[in-house]
């Protein structure tokens, strides 16, 4: 007798839908085993050959299996290799294999986390992970996270269930009365604070500009000691990892001051919260855990495919006040205390993004985390080192996994940038800093090593040498 459950392989349709699987797995493990011997950044050649995608919408559909072709045959050269052991640009974690393997069987399964009705697999995966993550990044008992797409709606959502707590402390409901004529908040920002912040400041109407702005040191981090004469309430945005430096705020200082006042401690943490799960961070991370919120990305430091962003509050109830839905056709909502994702979220329909999270913490463990951080804060010191030694200016104080360079000058730093992302060995990107253009180096994949940061040195001073026809450009040996 046939299982009802799992119906026979000559159902119509499945043997179509599993040759299309096989020959897209076999694409995907065929880039992930020539992704390291790719150059970095695709050669004109590839980008040009894009414009095989030009063509019109078919009339009718064309063959499936030539559709994947041409996607992995023209696109796959194309693509930044980014899940590779030698991308340094944008904080950007290449996917960890558990991490591809869990999201191919998210894709496969379909589910939509909102509910656990709608997913009771994804419900329970949701309640084991929270529960990791807390204990992984000792953040305090009771602490919840959500999964949203990124850094920037963790942000977003964090300092909506903010607005909504503080303000109604002082009696006013923002989900029923809206913002107009409620009473002010003050919101604190660093001077050197990321700019999805003043985005998600904006996307939740406190502004991006109508801030009080707090000088940074030369590291980026906010100086305590500047916060105004504030008589509350406050909502002080503090960072854990400043983009090019990897500098942390100063989280006890910040917490001393917001205890006198009424308020809320708000920390973008989108690459630097996983510091927390290397004991070896700890003066970093000092009265990091006093926060009231936290936000990071899955898709960074984790190594989990983009895109997962997390947001975490201390109270779960600050999140279902902002956040829950009703409809006629969905079960009532139960309360803050029992998570269901809809209603503790900014979107209802969602992907279950908590199967590559436990993917990868289950594969790595506590001790693999610690390592993995660790190790690529390693890696960076070693670039600078090196880098350092060639005769470039490192910038920063070297605590995290940025490296921070300059060449002479910022024009001669913006032409060894575009000179090694043209050579193609490795990429790293520009930014501004104090004035100039700098090179900014980061270190975030799993698949990195020190022989990756001795190729890294390697092809920045090989690049540095042919600026000038004389061989070498200012400050650095010949080669």
């Amino acid at each position: 007798m046939t299982d009802e459950r799992h119906p026979p392989a000559t159902t119509a349709g499945a043997d179509p839908a599993r040759r299309l699987l096989r020959a897209a797995s076999a694409m995907a493990v065929g880039y992930a085993d020539t992704v390291d011997g790719r150059r970095v950044a695709p050669d004109p050649a590839a980008v040009a050959a894009l414009a095989a995608f030009d063509e019109p919408l078919p009339e009718t559909g064309l063959d499936p299996l030539a559709t994947l072709r041409l996607l992995d045959e023209v696109g796959g050269p194309a693509t930044v290799a980014s899940t590779g052991a030698r991308y340094f640009g944008f904080v950007t974690g290449g996917s960890h294999p558990v991490a591809q393997g869990a999201a191919a069987l998210t894709a496969a399964w379909d589910q939509n986390a909102a509910l656990p009705v709608m997913s009771p697999v994804a419900a329970r995966v949701y309640d084991v992970v929270a529960g990791w993550l807390v204990d992984l990044l000792g953040l305090p008992a009771g602490t919840r996270p959500v999964f949203v797409s990124g850094a920037t709606v963790a942000n977003a959502a964090c300092l909506a269930a903010a607005r909504d707590a503080v303000l109604a402390g002082l009696g006013w409901d923002v989900q029923s009365d809206g913002l107009f004529g409620a009473p002010p908040i003050e919101v604190v920002v660093g001077e050197r604070a990321h700019s999805t912040l003043s985005k998600s400041l904006g996307l939740v109407g406190l502004g991006r500009d109508r801030v009080t702005v707090v000088p940074a040191d030369d590291q980026g981090r906010l100086r305590a000691e500047r916060l105004p004469r504030s008589t509350g309430p406050v909502l002080v945005c503090a960072q854990a990892g400043e983009v090019n430096t990897g500098a942390f705020d100063p989280f006890d200082a910040i917490a001393d001051w917001l205890a006198e006042r009424s308020g809320w401690l708000h920390v973008d943490g989108a690459f630097g919260l996983w510091a927390l799960a290397d004991p070896g961070r700890a003066g970093l991370t000092a009265g990091l855990d006093r926060a009231d919120s936290w936000a990071t990305d899955g898709h960074k430091w984790l190594n989990v495919g983009y895109d997962c962003g997390i947001a975490f509050t201390r109270h779960t109830a600050d999140l279902h006040r902002t956040f829950t839905a009703a409809a006629g056709y969905l079960p009532a909502a139960t309360g803050p205390d029992r998570f269901e994702a809809m209603h503790h979220t900014p979107q209802s329909s969602q992907r279950a993004r908590q199967f590559e999270v436990w993917a990868v913490l289950r594969t790595l463990g506590r001790a693999g985390v610690a390592e993995l951080v660790a190790r690529t804060c390693t890696v960076a010191v070693a670039i600078a080192d090196g880098l350092r030694a060639g005769g470039l200016t490192v910038l920063n104080d070297v605590v995290l996994n940025q490296v921070l360079v300059r060449l002479h000058d910022g024009p001669t730093t913006e032409a060894l940038i575009a000179a090694v992302q043209d050579d193609g060995r490795i990429w790293c990107g520009p930014t501004r800093w104090a004035g100039e253009t700098a090179m900014r180096i980061s270190v975030s994949s799993w698949r990195t090593g020190l022989d990756d940061a001795a190729a890294a040195v390697d092809a920045v001073l090989d690049r540095a040498s042919r600026l000038h026809p004389a061989g070498r450009a200012p400050g650095v040996p010949g080669t």
